[in-house]
């Protein structure tokens, strides 16, 4: 097999790895505010929101030192060890404890900085600059498949169910939490690929077998190693060349949406007592129609990169209006307290007559929306720090991660309409300044054909 083609190769197998794991978090992700209302214990006292918070804030200040680790024991290890806590955290719901609830949440937020930044770390030295776009777009939408599969599961589980039952819920996160592992284990099939150019210009290790022969001296090498992987003034330097920082600015609304869509949306629906008996079924539908979103806009934002000849702009352009339209949609078809209400739901009515067909509308939009901004800043970000991708995958991690802990820790007390406020106002300024980098990268072009990314 070509060089080429080994590098497709380990893209494809990153993608179908993350489906497994995602597949089973996500949908975990997406249900557990649900499941926690429904569940009957006087010892439990957790939120789902108030987990995800401390998720996403460990996740933040992980992102610090999650370059070092991914530098010592190589990308491969850091995934398979990270996901490994992915699958502790979903299996705790077969018998919760508060206790071991958040300590769970504490774990899966640092895992989760060691596995994002050693997913970028794969996906940037198995790509060129020429083929950055189509692998970010292939593991994009292999990756969201994730929430195709597990919420397609979901609504045959929970299909015609007004309540959670303890078996309910025991059947349903066994089965994720297998479903996760098997994601885990994936890991072990990427191989190490082979240069096409010289030396020089792939410099960073992807297996931890690189580290050991280059480093075979001990301990001594892998600290410097780990040192040198989150290089402080490497990260200064993004901060102080305008086009470069300006990216990461995109990353505050991506950290949001991502709240919303995976956390409080699919929680608004199944709180909806107008929607009938079905409600807490169409969770998994919601999920499904967001994941045909994201399916769509990686396939065709991936594959037909080339094609684009006017840039990331138009992409992120329809991004911010698709997701405006769903706001809006989302504003008119939801009850402002349903994010709140009780085990019983909410009777309320917000300014048209409820209609499902309208709330799985802006599912996929809210899908589509998210693609188009994911898949351009993984593209720009691995085109511009290609040298250097782990650092600044943590930076980007690091913005994404602070803005989603904030938006679940808001959601325990702000009504619907608020945080569409929110969504609408910081997506706005975030979208300007990609437009701002986007237009100061291509005047200098980076001393790269810069047209053909």
């Amino acid at each position: 097999m070509s060089p080429e083609g080994k590098a497709l190769l380990n893209i494809v197998i990153l993608g179908f790895g993350f489906m497994f794991m995602f597949t089973a978090f996500q949908t975990c992700g997406n249900i557990e505010q649900t499941v926690i209302k429904n569940f009957n214990s006087s010892e439990f006292h957790g939120s789902g929101y108030t987990s995800m918070s401390i998720i996403y804030g460990v996740f933040s200040a992980s992102n610090l030192i999650a370059p070092s680790v991914v530098a010592v024991i190589g990308p491969q290890l850091s995934m398979f060890f990270s996901g490994l806590l992915y699958s502790g955290y979903i299996a705790m719901f077969i018998y919760p404890y508060t206790w071991s609830f958040y300590t769970a949440s504490v774990l899966v937020g640092i895992g989760a900085a060691v596995l994002w930044t050693a997913q970028g770390n794969v996906l940037a030295i198995n790509s060129t600059d020429s083929t950055i776009g189509r692998n970010s777009g292939i593991f994009w939408a292999l990756l969201q498949f994730s929430l195709f599969f597990g919420n397609l599961y979901i609504y045959f589980a929970w299909h015609g169910h007004v309540h959670i039952t303890d078996e309910d819920r025991q059947t349903v996160f066994i089965s994720l939490t297998v479903i996760s592992l098997v994601g885990c284990f994936l890991f072990f099939l990427i191989r190490k690929p082979e240069p096409e150019a010289a030396p020089s210009e792939t410099s960073e290790p992807l297996l931890p077998t690189e580290i050991s022969e280059s480093n075979s001296t001990t301990g001594v090498g892998l600290c410097s190693q780990a040192v040198d992987a989150f290089d402080i003034k490497q990260i200064r330097q993004i901060r102080t060349i305008k086009f470069e920082f300006l990216p990461f600015a995109r990353s505050l609304p991506t950290g949001l949406e991502l709240t919303f869509y995976s956390g409080v949306y699919g929680t608004c629906i199944g709180a909806m007592t107008r929607f009938g008996q079905d409600a807490k079924s169409l969770i998994g539908v919601s999920g499904i129609f967001i994941g045909m979103g994201e399916i769509l806009g990686g396939g065709l934002f991936g594959m037909l990169n080339k094609c684009n000849r006017f840039g990331r702009n138009p992409v992120v352009l329809l991004g911010l209006i698709t997701h405006f339209v769903a706001f809006y949609l989302i504003f008119l078809n939801i009850a402002s307290d349903a994010p709140l209400a009780p085990e019983a739901g909410t009777d309320l009515q917000a300014y048209i007559n409820p209609s499902v067909g309208v709330a799985l509308l802006c599912s996929f939009l809210l899908g589509l929306g998210d693609s188009c901004f994911n898949t351009q800043l993984l593209s720009i970000i691995g085109f511009m720090f290609r040298d250097n991708s782990a650092p600044a995958f943590a930076v980007f991690k690091f913005i994404q991660s602070i803005m989603a802990a904030l938006a679940f820790l808001y959601s325990n007390f702000l009504p619907l309409h608020w945080q569409l406020l929110i969504l609408v106002l910081v997506g706005f300024l975030g979208s300007l300044s990609f437009f701002v980098s986007e237009w100061l990268a291509e005047s200098s072009r980076l001393d790269s054909d810069y047209d053909s990314i």
